[in-house]
């Protein structure tokens, strides 16, 4: 028998929405660990200014970007 929960396109959706929010904020902690000076790897050698920016872009990842997502896969009424 087939699984239900495999056909719902609900749950992928769900999962996607919270994989959005993942990376958001893993960007938010990047950024910090980068304004910082304590970048992993070659990120520690960019700029404090790009820390702003990569922060920046992470807390628009986590706020904003599932909400344009979730619009976009609502159902037209």
């Amino acid at each position: 028998m087939s699984d239900p929960a495999a056909k719902d396109p609900a749950m992928g959706r769900y999962f996607m929405l919270q994989a959005v929010r993942a990376s958001g904020a893993v960007l938010v902690l990047l950024g910090v660990l980068v304004q910082a000076g304590k970048g992993p790897g070659p990120l520690a050698a960019l700029p404090p200014i790009a820390g702003i920016v990569l922060a920046l872009a992470g807390l628009w990842d986590f706020f904003f970007l599932p909400r344009i997502v979730a619009r976009r896969w609502r159902t037209p009424e």
